[in-house]
């Protein structure tokens, strides 16, 4: 089972556009100076449950604003690949024009080489991958919080069999 450190409405900072952004619970890599730090805990925050999905699909559906799409942070994302596979289908099926950007500590060639990650990520638009580097950190980067990562267009990287950035 998975859960949720938070679900965020109108949120404007994680990704391209007016977007709504679930962070989950559970993170391994234990970042020095990560900023979300609470989450790394796998049963922090409340279970994700059915309810939450619909109301996510309902929310990603409005129709007096428009929201370009779901953002996935944690946590890490991808300790739950089974999991937010339902719902990235069903983003997919149910809100059309909408995009999914995941962020995680793993690094796209990580992802790659295990298949539930990579199904999960086959269905995102935008991959910001790699762990938060203390050292590395910079403020001024969009989307990210240091210099090793990368924001990546996850269909050309997928086609590439490598990284290829999001055009700015």
């Amino acid at each position: 089972m998975m859960n949720i450190a938070d679900y965020k409405r109108f949120d404007v900072i994680n990704g391209r556009g007016l977007r709504h952004s679930l962070f989950t619970s559970g993170c391994l890599h234990a970042c020095r100076g990560c900023f979300n730090a609470a989450a790394w805990n796998f049963n922090y925050g409340t279970a994700y449950t059915q309810e939450l999905e619909d109301q996510i699909i309902a929310d990603l559906n409005m129709k007096d604003v428009h929201i370009a799409g779901l953002s996935i942070l944690g946590g890490e994302p991808f300790e739950h690949p089974q999991e937010l596979l339902q719902l990235v289908k069903r983003i997919e099926a149910e809100c059309q024009d909408k995009n999914i950007w995941i962020w995680s500590g793993y690094t796209l060639e990580e992802i790659l080489a295990d298949e539930p990650k990579r199904l999960l990520l086959s269905h995102c638009d935008v991959l910001i991958d790699g762990k938060f580097v203390l050292e590395q950190r910079n403020l001024k980067l969009s989307w990210r919080g240091s210099e090793n990562q990368r924001v990546l267009d996850v269909a050309a990287s997928l086609k590439a069999g490598q990284g290829v950035w999001l055009e700015e």
